[in-house]
């Protein structure tokens, strides 16, 4: 799992997005899959992120230096790039992945041909079960429009092709 820090480009709204690799967030911003959690835009790119590089073992701390400016008092503290995320997160995460594979167990991976058959579910030409794949959002919008309901996963997923 890969977090990075987004951001839209329409309201300067600041996120946090979780893939399963450098690969999915190219893939999924390739095919207009990202919206902005505040304004609902998918005008989003990459935000600038300090990388997280841990300092060797028998290496000291630095101290943050403080800016030169002899004018403002310096009240510069040290700062920390690490991130620690909270235990109740994360086990909240865990509880929203496992619901989310409980769900997908009897589901069909159907990839990028997810409209098409929901399309055949819908209208009878298919036998109904539970399917999951990709669709771009002006699939989404076409499937909304003829009143088949398509819902985003909570969790991304790699594709079982993909898979090692």
């Amino acid at each position: 799992m890969i977090i990075f820090d987004l951001i839209c480009a329409d309201g300067a709204h600041r996120f946090e997005g979780w893939f399963g690799s450098s690969q999915d967030y190219a893939e999924q911003q390739e095919r207009g899959l990202l919206d902005c959690p505040v304004c609902g835009s998918n005008n989003i790119a990459k935000a600038a992120m300090a990388p997280n590089v841990g300092r060797k073992g028998n290496q000291e701390p630095v101290a943050a230096k403080p800016e030169d400016n002899r004018s403002a008092p310096q009240t510069s503290k040290p700062v920390s790039n690490t991130v620690t995320v909270p235990a109740e997160y994360k086990e909240m995460i865990g509880k929203l992945v496992k619901a989310q594979e409980k769900l997908l167990v009897n589901s069909e991976w159907v990839g990028d041909k997810f409209a098409a058959r929901a399309r055949d579910i819908h209208y009878g030409d298919a036998d109904e079960k539970p399917i999951h794949g990709t669709a771009s959002p002006e699939e989404v919008v076409d499937l909304a429009e003829e009143g088949i309901a398509a819902l985003p996963l909570p969790i991304p997923i790699i594709p079982p092709e993909s898979k090692n």
